[in-house]
This record gives structure tokens, C-alpha cells and sequence, in this order.
């Protein structure tokens, strides 16, 4: 089964001060804009294996910290930029009609850098439902509590972009219940898209920049997303974070993801678990409980940490950048920029570790 990464980073210059990416994103196809400036996005092709996975994306990465050493920048694998002045969006027709529709909640979007994991489609209904199951292992790669300086969540970017970016619009943006076909999912993205479309129309968007800025397929950004390249299905759940804690993510929802050629799939109870013989889904009213205690816990919660054993998950692999940064009400611009240079030396030193094994 075919598989990619995608990871957000800041970028940020020799002061610890977000700024354009410039150049990084000129010179890979693996590296691409955001929608803000001082974010970009490194994408593996699809591999195969995991170790191909693993290889092809420490070796791009370790390419983009180089070049981003010769520009003096530094990369940084935080979920939120922790504290800062005003982030600028890219100018894009896209952009402006969210704008319009999602009002000043659109802004929170702009403070959330991402781990996404792709899987090549195969039993899509099971791949759906159980990466909706597996939602709450966000908490294994929180990597910032903070927003605009201020001590908001265990994972400040799940918290803002869930329950604020997309707070008058959740099915846009928030978790959906489990599905019993395909199709099911589909028509809910023609009815989102839709409504979407109705909404932006009444902010006085004029139909044909709708159509010519999205479709069904991309009217969503919700923690599970089918897409048509490869085609996937992904997994947009966690924080961005250290290589090596993406890399020990992916290794463990690919298992699982490879025990749907031959387990069964079945949902039941609260309790939820990943055996040999097959998987077991809590009842979504539970899943959507553990991600609350994702979200603002982490896993300080010994429940949620317990989910996640249950689920296949090595819970004490992970060491979560939230519980290093962690401790006060408050952080201040200039502690932002220190701690946000603290984890881009973070970043290069855990490039170099993955190297040498």
C-alpha cells in the first residue's frame, strides 16, 4: 500500500522572527507555499514501504534544512507559532471567498502548521472509519499549547482550528461520524459544498469564482479527507512535530492500516481495540469524548493513553513538545521567538540522529 507525508513548518530568520520562505520553495518539487507566508509544506512522493517512506523523507528534509541554512532560516516544528504579530495571507480568489463566508474565525487558520499522512486507497469504507477511530492519537504529536501567547490547549492548533476557525460550519472542519459506504461520504460532500456555495453567494460572491475556486472534493478540511491524488485517503489530525515522532506515527497507523486487508471491522461498546483477529471501533459519541481529552489533556490523560495502547499505539514511544514548552499563562513575543529558534535547532538535531541509523 502506497503512502506519503506531508509536514508543515515555520519558517523563521536568524532572530526567531516569522518570514518568507523566499527561495525554499523554488528549488524542490517537494516543497510548496502555504496559504500564509511564513509557512510552507514538504510532501514525499508515495513509497511503497515504510522504510522507502522513512528514507526518502528524512533525506528531502534534510535537503530543505540545508538550503534553509544557506538562506539563514530555520525551520520549526511547532503547531502554532506560539506568539506573534500579525500572520499575512497569501493573495488568492480561493482565500478571499473563506474569508467572506468563515468572517473573522477565518483568521485562526492562519496559526496551524500540520502533519498529514496519506494512504493509498484500498478498503476505503474501513480506511475511513477506522482513521476516524484513530482521531485522538493526535495527542501523541501535540507540539505547542499556546495561541497568540496565551496557554489555550494541550494542542492549541487542534482547539483553534476545530472549535473556532470552523465554529459556525463544523461539518467543514470537524470530525464526521462513521460511514457506512462510499457513497455516503460523497453525497455529504456535494450537500457541503452546496451549502458552502449557498452561504458564500449570500455574502455576494459571484457563482462562477465558486465553481473556479472549489469543488466537492476540496470543500472540506476535516481531519479525514478523500483525495483524488494517488488517490488517498488522509489523515490530518496532528500537530506538525519532530521527524522522528511523525516517523514512529506513521509506522503504527500503516500497521494498522495494513490489518484491513484481513481483519474485520466492527462497531461497538466504548471500549475500542486493535487485536490480530480484528478491530473493534468505539461508538463515535466516545471517539469524539477521547479527542476532547486530546485536545485540552493530552495524554496526561491516563484514559486516552489507555485508548491508544488499546488502538496499537506505543504510547511511550512519544514525547510530546507540549509537555517541554508547557507551564505558563503566557508567553511573550521575544519568549516565542527563543523557544521557536530552541525547536529549530530541535528539528536539525533530530534530522541528523535519523541519518545515522
Amino acid at each position: 500500500m502506497q503512502k506519503s507525508i506531508e509536514v508543515e513548518y515555520w519558517v523563521v530568520d536568524q532572530d526567531g522572527a516569522l518570514t518568507k520562505p523566499g527561495e525554499l520553495t523554488n528549488y524542490s518539487e517537494f516543497v510548496e507555499e502555504e496559504f500564509v507566508y511564513p509557512l510552507l509544506e514538504l510532501k514525499t512522493p508515495p513509497c511503497e514501504s515504510y522504510a522507502a517512506l522513512r528514507s526518502t523523507f528524512v533525506e528531502l528534509l534534510d535537503e530543505l534544512l540545508s538550503k534553509a541554512d544557506e538562506l539563514d532560516k530555520t525551520l520549526v516544528p511547532l503547531g502554532t507559532p506560539l506568539n506573534s504579530g500579525p500572520i499575512e495571507v497569501r493573495p488568492s480568489k480561493r482565500s478571499r471567498i473563506q474569508k467572506r463566508v468563515l468572517g473573522d474565525n477565518f483568521a485562526y487558520a492562519k496559526y496551524c502548521a500540520g502533519t498529514h499522512l496519506h494512504f493509498e486507497k484500498r478498503n476505503v469504507t474501513d480506511q475511513l472509519n477506522v482513521l476516524t477511530s484513530l482521531d485522538p492519537a493526535l495527542a501523541l504529536l501535540n507540539s505547542s499549547p499556546y495561541f497568540r501567547g496565551e496557554r489555550t490547549a494541550n494542542s492549541a492548533r487542534a482547539y483553534i482550528y476545530r472549535q473556532k476557525c470552523y465554529e459556525y460550519f463544523p461539518l467543514h472542519g470537524q470530525l464526521w461520524d462513521y460511514v457506512n459506504t462510499v457513497g455516503q461520504w460523497e453525497r455529504q460532500l456535494d450537500r457541503l459544498f452546496d451549502s458552502f456555495k449557498e452561504a458564500s453567494m449570500n455574502e455576494g460572491v459571484n457563482e462562477v469564482d465558486i465553481d473556479a475556486s472549489f469543488s466537492p472534493q476540496d470543500i472540506v478540511w476535516t481531519p479525514v479527507r478523500l483525495r483524488d491524488e494517488m488517490p488517498t485517503v488522509e489523515w490530518r489530525a496532528p500537530d506538525t512535530s519532530l521527524p522522528s515522532q511523525i516517523l514512529q506515527l506513521t509506522k503504527e497507523v500503516d500497521s494498522v492500516m495494513k490489518q484491513l486487508y484481513h481483519a474485520e471491522v466492527r462497531i461497538e461498546g466504548d471500549t475500542g481495540e486493535v487485536t490480530d483477529d480484528g478491530i473493534t471501533l468505539p461508538e463515535f459519541d466516545t471517539v469524539l469524548d477521547y479527542v476532547q481529552e486530546a485536545i485540552h489533556d493530552g495524554l496526561e490523560s491516563e484514559q486516552l493513553a489507555a485508548y491508544l495502547e488499546r488502538m496499537g499505539f506505543s504510547v511511550q514511544e512519544y514525547e510530546p513538545l507540549t509537555r517541554e514548552i508547557d507551564g505558563h499563562d503566557h508567553v511573550s513575543l521575544d519568549e516565542a521567538r527563543e523557544i521557536r529558534l530552541r525547536y529549530g535547532e530541535r528539528l536539525r538535531r533530530d534530522v541528523d540522529q535519523l541519518l545515522r541509523k
